[in-house]
């Protein structure tokens, strides 16, 4: 019988086990810079942050990956994550925000994308977040702890991602987060259903936390 963890823990504490998986990486990440490896696309210079009151994902799994991409100058850089990968979730009250800066005449520009409220999650399958920072209240089931990345149960180490398949990772089959707060640089999904979606533009700095 596969063995489950109940019980809350503070994501920061947990997340601390994926310093190993970063750090292997950290030659992936020179290579990207070198242009000696490909990665699945460049990321923007411009992070972003969101917040969920819940997020409940089967199929989790998590390792360290190179996030390559460019500064707002247009110099190539490259970042450390740790790939939270769901074979499929649910995601109740999405806010999501990111800040463009200094606009001529405008200063800072926020947009806001907030969805999933009033009753009716957002639906992903196969999804992927590239995250540098995130807190929340986790609860997994049937996990496992030091796994190797090719042999990732459920979403499993996505295609073109610059990452090592021999690192340091983890997978459940069941993870519940709630009172989510994290910075990402990328995400992907086979499919993102953004029920009650509503988007707005302000000037200055509008975050979700």
């Amino acid at each position: 019988m596969e063995s489950q963890v109940r019980g809350g823990t503070r994501w920061k504490r947990f997340a601390v086990v994926m310093v190993p998986s970063v750090a292997a990486t950290a030659a992936i990440g020179v290579a990207l810079a070198q242009g000696a490896l490909a990665a699945s696309f460049s990321v923007s210079g411009q992070s972003f942050k969101v917040t969920a009151d819940k997020l409940v994902g089967t199929g989790f799994s998590q390792y360290g990956a190179i996030d390559s991409g460019y500064t707002l100058d247009g110099k190539k850089t490259a970042h450390p994550v740790a790939v939270s990968a769901f074979s499929s979730a649910e995601i109740t009250n999405m806010c999501q925000s990111v800040v463009t800066p200094n606009i001529p005449l405008l200063g800072s520009v926020s947009l806001t994308l907030k969805a999933g409220g009033e009753g009716t999650p957002v639906q992903a399958d196969n999804l992927y977040i590239d995250v540098e920072d995130l807190s929340a209240d986790a609860v997994f089931e049937g996990i496992r702890i030091g796994v190797a990345g090719k042999d990732l149960k459920g979403a499993g180490i996505k295609s073109g991602d610059a990452a090592n398949p021999f690192g340091f990772g983890q997978d459940a089959d069941k993870a519940t987060l709630t009172g989510v707060k994290q910075t990402a640089w990328a995400t992907t999904a086979g499919t993102f259903k953004l029920s009650g979606l509503k988007m707005s533009l302000s000037t200055g700095v509008k975050e979700c936390y």
